[in-house]
């Protein structure tokens, strides 16, 4: 099993001004919990022992997140506030923390190669800081990722998702081809493609198994127009290398939120509370309420 992964934080999160401009947006909450923390939770879930952090500036309150508080713990500790202590269960998630900082916003692939080290010669999941798979984050995606990377003896697995065709714009799309054993082989990855442009409407879901093989392609990568390495380009290499890459379909329940705006935000937001099993019944009697009142007005 894969037991390592890297998770790329560092982006500005500009479309999320002006929350954005003294926190990073992998910190914003969704209900009862930040961003990267359903990130976190649920790579340990899937059997991952050590994390890397690829940062940026102003981002150290995710580094802050993840350590221990002695002096929170001993105030909720004194003042008898069990329910309050089991909050920060997390703290003592089984994995090990590491990171890293990208000096420079060079795009993803850039960001992915700042955890070469880190990786060594072992296959690495990347799984972006901004996105969480199903409610609560209870996916298994990344498992089936490592499972399939090691029975096919892939060079790259990639997480994919169907989105509407307009929607194709905004992620990386993918081309497969169905081979007789029931895997979807990938021939081409296009970076944010036209609705015309793109070869099908299976968008990749933010979530990456990779051989040590990516960061040669990413070392061989020539910054885009924008000044960017990019990812899916690297990707792109290794299919135009005969490289063995898989794509996966993500289940029913593990729908992607990807937390790149306001209305996903806000969307993804209110999903997560009204599934919050405390809070959530009645959060949706007021939510029903507040509606139906503005239904009457209307």
């Amino acid at each position: 099993m894969i037991r390592s992964a890297i998770v790329p934080v560092a982006g500005h999160g500009t479309r999320l001004l002006p929350a954005t401009k003294s926190q990073p947006k992998e910190m914003l909450p969704v209900a009862r919990k930040p961003i990267v923390q359903y990130v976190v939770e649920e790579l340990v879930a899937n059997g991952i022992e050590q994390i890397l952090f690829v940062t940026g500036r102003n981002k150290s309150s995710i580094e802050n997140h993840f350590d221990t508080d002695p002096e929170l713990t001993r105030v909720l500790t004194e003042g008898n506030k069990k329910d309050l202590l089991a909050e920060l269960d997390f703290e003592d998630l089984e994995a090990h923390f590491f990171y890293t900082r990208q000096r420079f916003q060079k795009g993803l692939g850039d960001a992915v190669r700042c955890g070469e080290n880190f990786a060594g010669e072992q296959p690495v999941i990347v799984a972006l800081g901004d996105s969480i798979l199903g409610i609560n984050a209870q996916s298994k995606a990344v498992s089936r990722m490592a499972q399939l990377f090691e029975e096919k003896r892939a060079s790259c697995v990639v997480a994919v998702e169907e989105v509407p065709r307009e929607d194709v714009r905004h992620y990386g799309i993918v081309d497969v081809v169905p081979g007789p054993d029931g895997t979807l082989r990938i021939n081409r990855i296009v970076e944010k493609p036209s609705a015309e442009e793109a070869p099908s409407t299976l968008a990749v879901a933010g979530r990456y198994a990779f051989s040590p093989l990516i960061f040669d392609m990413i070392n061989r990568l020539k910054p885009d127009k924008r000044g960017e390495i990019q990812l899916t380009d690297a990707i792109q290499m290794l299919c135009e290398e005969g490289k063995r890459v898989l794509a996966l379909p993500l289940r029913e329940d593990e729908r992607r939120y990807d937390i790149g705006n306001f209305p996903s935000y806000f969307e993804t937001f209110v999903e997560f509370a009204l599934a919050d099993p405390q809070y959530g019944d009645g959060f949706r009697k007021w939510l029903e309420k507040t509606i139906g009142k503005k239904a009457a007005k209307a």
